[in-house]
């Protein structure tokens, strides 16, 4: 009986805040409800990440939230995922994620410098990391960069090595003038809560827990799946199962890197 009302209770949490992110989608009231006081809107916004499906299995509803207000967006990834031999390849599959994120494929830079090839264990040079952002930074103009915080969700030293070539960057004076925001880690009991972490997202915001500062509502849940099947060569049936379950499907939380 006991497993039964457990059961009952997280089919209707998932399905209230299934009910809630259609809510926001419909009413157009994200933007109300998320008030970010003017810091996302139309920015030229710098997205780093590591490997190609980064930008969907993490960080689409930021993706979405900036495009809902008027962001000019670039994506910088710092290697082509060339861990299993098929870099070239998953090369491609980001440039044909980026349509259906409708971030402009001249807009993605996808890097594949002999440093900073993907794998656990290879480490990346910060000093060489902070140099190519500071680069791309320049050539397009860019004022707000949003990465992966020290932990890099799945905890891929790759992630946390990007985070640390941002802190090095930042430690330069000469672009104090440029913010830069970390996606939150959570715990991996929040991870695989899907939609229904969107109700502590929101807490944490509002009351700034763990210096959360925004919360993004993905809209558009769907687009995070159907960007992740562009993503073939990755797209296994656990990849699927992680994009269905994972929090970061459905909602983000950021906080500015100080």
């Amino acid at each position: 009986m006991e497993w039964l009302v457990i059961i009952v209770t997280v089919v209707v949490l998932w399905v209230a805040s299934l009910f809630k992110i259609l809510h926001e989608s419909l009413s157009a009231s994200q933007v109300k409800v998320l008030n970010d006081g003017g810091v996302f809107c139309k920015r030229n916004v710098l997205l780093i990440i590591a490997h190609p499906d980064d930008e969907s299995m993490f960080f689409t509803p930021t993706i979405n939230y900036l495009s809902s207000r008027g962001c000019n967006l670039h994506i910088l990834c710092m290697s082509k995922g060339n861990a299993d031999g098929i870099g070239d390849v998953r090369k491609e599959e980001l440039y044909l994620a980026s349509v259906v994120l409708k971030v402009p494929q001249k807009q993605v830079k996808v890097l594949d410098h002999p440093d900073l090839q993907d794998g656990f264990g290879k480490s990346w040079n910060s000093k060489l990391l902070s140099k190519i952002i500071k680069e791309e930074i320049v050539n397009c103009a860019i004022d707000l960069v949003i990465t992966f915080d020290n932990y890099g969700v799945s905890g891929h030293c790759n992630h946390q090595d990007v985070h640390q070539g941002v802190r090095k960057l930042l430690q330069d004076t000469s672009h104090k003038e440029v913010e830069a925001w970390e996606l939150v880690s959570t715990s991996i009991l929040r991870k695989y809560s899907g939609p229904v972490d969107i109700w502590l997202s929101l807490l944490s915001a509002k009351f700034h827990f763990s210096g959360v500062a925004h919360c993004f509502l993905n809209v558009h849940p769907g687009r995070s799946l159907a960007a992740m099947a562009q993503h073939r060569s990755q797209w296994v049936w656990f990849r699927k199962l992680f994009v269905s379950f994972s929090s970061y499907t459905y909602v983000n939380c950021v906080r500015k890197i100080n």
